[in-house]
């Protein structure tokens, strides 16, 4: 298309790409847009940055009430699916262009409680009468100059430095940051937390939510989330409110938390609710004689080998199979050297430290 140029009259071939490139990244990530006749896309850029179906509607499932307002519109995806559950959603986007965009496509998918407008989102807040139910805010993790930024005082707009205006101006606040913000870091910075939700997709964390309210208790609640094919995998705790942990030798199961719950620091709450041991502090694998119902993925234990290289790889005897290292001191690449096996099969190798401080390797498969 690109060498051919564009067939239709009055619309550039560069504006034409922009539409096929758009609409081929949101075949999977925004499949209600994409299976919508007369969407418009934005730039890459503005398509890679905004949230997946699955992501916008975990958020609109914390909003309730008459009133929000999105303070870093984009694209439009959050605010779409905060309609659904929000009886007027105020979307304010600081680029026209964008606003124009979402604007239109709000139209088009028929969300008719959604005012959209183009300016300047702090200002709107410091002019406006009107109270909400909620404001939402993703400010931009990038700086002046593009670069990457975790913090939250280092993001646009720097949510910390304007806290007094968006609590004067809404019951509850919801804030999406990196999945790369320290938790400790995040709560530095902020001021009554209620929540901080954890979401994963295909263990892959996604985002970190962060819910705000004046009567928020002492007790911070974590919730973690992790969105795969077949199922929804859910767990929750307390911040800082993880019970002691108890140890043991590798036993039948072994349990690998997944990617949100690694996040999130649950790890003495998840041993104890589930009746779960732990190999070693540092290696969040857990063991027990019997499978349960586990927020990660489950394997059987097939064979306990101590890690001596030069007898593993007659010991194991294995072209093909999956490896991962927990609290161990080579990296998987230099096993897979050491070892010559190649990646895939049925087998899982888990090479791991234990409570005694041995350098074990735990053959198994999924259970």
């Amino acid at each position: 298309m690109a060498f051919r140029g564009s067939p239709f009259e009055g619309i550039s071939t560069q504006e034409l790409l922009v539409q096929l490139s758009g609409k081929k990244k949101a075949e999977k990530k925004l499949p209600l847009w994409f299976g919508t006749r007369g969407i418009i896309y934005p730039p890459n850029l503005n398509l890679e940055q905004t949230s997946s179906e699955v992501t916008a509607k975990y958020k609109a499932s914390l909003v309730a009430g008459a009133s929000l307002a999105d303070l870093t519109g984009g694209f439009g995806i959050d605010s779409y699916y905060f309609s659904e559950k929000i009886e007027k959603v105020q979307h304010l986007e600081l680029n026209p262009e964008l606003q124009e965009i979402a604007e239109h496509n709000f139209e088009v998918l028929g969300a008719k409680n959604v005012i959209s407008e183009a300016c300047d989102a702090l200002n709107f807040l410091k002019n406006t009468s009107e109270r909400f139910d909620w404001v939402y805010i993703d400010p931009s993790r990038r700086d002046e100059a593009g670069g990457r930024v975790f913090f939250l005082s280092d993001c646009l707009p720097n949510v910390p430095e304007n806290l007094d205006i968006l609590q004067e101006k809404a019951e509850n606040i919801l804030i999406k940051t990196s999945p790369l913000l320290d938790l400790q870091a995040g709560l530095n910075e902020l001021e009554n937390v209620r929540e901080i939700h954890v979401v994963a997709v295909d263990n892959d964390v996604k985002e970190l939510l962060w819910v705000l309210n004046k009567n928020a208790s002492e007790g911070i609640e974590i919730k973690t989330v992790n969105f795969q094919k077949k199922e929804k995998q859910v767990f929750n705790g307390i911040f800082g409110g993880n019970p002691p942990e108890n140890y043991s030798e590798p036993k039948n199961f072994l349990f690998e938390p997944n990617a949100a719950i690694m996040k999130s620091g649950l790890f003495g709450r998840l041993g104890n609710e589930l009746g779960l041991e732990k190999l070693h502090p540092n290696s969040q694998l857990y063991t027990s004689d019997a499978p349960v119902n586990f927020p990660g993925r489950r394997f059987k234990v097939l064979q306990i080998l101590p890690f001596r290289k030069k007898q593993l790889k007659k010991d194991l005897q294995l072209k093909k199979a999956n490896i991962t290292t927990r609290n161990f001191p080579e990296s998987v690449a230099e096993l897979r050297k050491i070892l010559k096996i190649k990646e895939g099969g049925e087998s899982y190798l888990f090479f791991t430290t234990l409570q005694n401080e041995e350098k074990v390797v735990l053959l198994c498969q999924k259970s």
